[in-house]
């Protein structure tokens, strides 16, 4: 049976230095690959001219880059683009999806971190999909370095399909290779990782990374919150916000907290005025969303009367509040409809 080779792209500088000691190559050599992937992003190591062939010949019978293109691209008439790639799991070949978001002098990407997702939220079309595979570092990092306007790239969110702190190892290497020194070196205030709340994969996130956080609320009343988010069960946002307010928010990194609108279920003064409360004392903002309905979410759009309302309470009692544009809804890439399909 033929060996599997060993992807290079999501390895971070320790286990590089791990692998050439492996191969017998000097140390330095670890340093000259992080160079050639992550600064130069070759898709080949022949490309590696640095490296003397007989150790370029010695890592192409183990290793490979890793990369891959995308498979397809949908454009919205707003200039979003979605991406679909091809990703390997232990299961079965599978996809995932990238949304590219073009905003004047700023270029999101909302990157995927697991094939569908475990925690069920009714609202989100990738949680109604189930669990099919977390994805490796490499995986996460494809998604950039692998689409042409990376170049462009000012920001990335990990707002896509899956909870990051499900496969928090991945996410931590991907995040890892982005801003230290031997990688990207971009600031973590670029990065953005959101959560539905597993508070030991977020106390383990906050020790050890810089990035801001983005915490899935969508209500402050924890018996609504478990009907639409299952995870209230295991992590209710009570222990959630305890574990926030044990950090410092006023240095760079910045907390803020999504709250879907929901027609006549979270979207009036009572719900304000919780939201209020509960987060009193954090420094953060709060991130309007427009809901975007599909069959398979029983819930339907505030209006935008009822949202510019909620909004103006929020922001009079103190609590900063924006509404988040709706890019790519007419291509399924919006908040909560990333589907993967092929």
């Amino acid at each position: 049976m033929k060996e599997e080779k060993i992807d290079l792209l999501g390895k971070t500088l320790e286990q590089l230095q791990q692998l050439c000691a492996d191969l017998g190559f000097p140390r330095f050599t670890a340093k000259q690959l992080c160079d050639w992937l992550y600064r130069k992003r070759v898709d080949s190591i022949d490309a590696m001219t640095n490296l003397s062939l007989a150790n370029r010949e010695r890592l192409n019978s183990v290793a490979r880059i890793g990369r891959s293109y995308p498979v397809r691209c949908q454009v919205s008439r707003d200039g979003t683009k979605k991406y679909l790639f091809g990703v390997e799991t232990p299961a079965a070949p599978a996809h995932v999806e990238t949304v590219y978001i073009p905003d004047d002098d700023r270029a999101t990407l909302c990157v995927s971190c697991q094939v569908g997702c475990k925690m069920g939220c009714r609202f989100c079309v990738t949680g109604q999909q189930g669990f099919h595979g977390n994805l490796s570092a490499g995986d996460i990092l494809n998604q950039l370095f692998s689409i042409p306007e990376f170049e462009q790239l000012t920001n990335v969110v990990f707002m896509g399909m899956g909870e990051p702190m499900d496969n928090l190892d991945a996410v931590l290497a991907a995040t890892s290779v982005l801003t230290s020194d031997w990688g990207l070196g971009w600031s973590p205030k670029r990065i953005t990782v959101s959560s539905v709340g597993i508070v030991p994969g977020l106390k383990r996130f906050l020790d050890e990374s810089q990035c801001h956080l983005a915490i899935s609320l969508h209500t402050p009343l924890a018996a609504e919150r478990l009907q639409m988010m299952p995870v209230e069960r295991a992590y209710p946002l009570a222990d959630v916000l305890a574990l926030l307010r044990r950090y410092d928010w006023s240095g760079q990194r910045r907390l803020s907290f999504e709250y879907t609108m929901f027609r006549g279920l979270n979207d009036d003064q009572a719900h304000a005025a919780r939201l209020v409360d509960a987060l009193r004392g954090l420094d953060c903002r709060v991130n309007l969303i427009r809901f975007h309905e599909s069959p398979e979410a029983p819930y339907s759009t505030s209006t935008p009367s009822t949202i510019k309302s909620f909004q103006d309470y929020l922001n009079r009692h103190g609590l900063t509040c924006t509404l988040r544009a709706s890019r790519g809804q007419d291509i399924d890439a919006a908040c909560g409809l990333l589907a993967g399909r092929q």
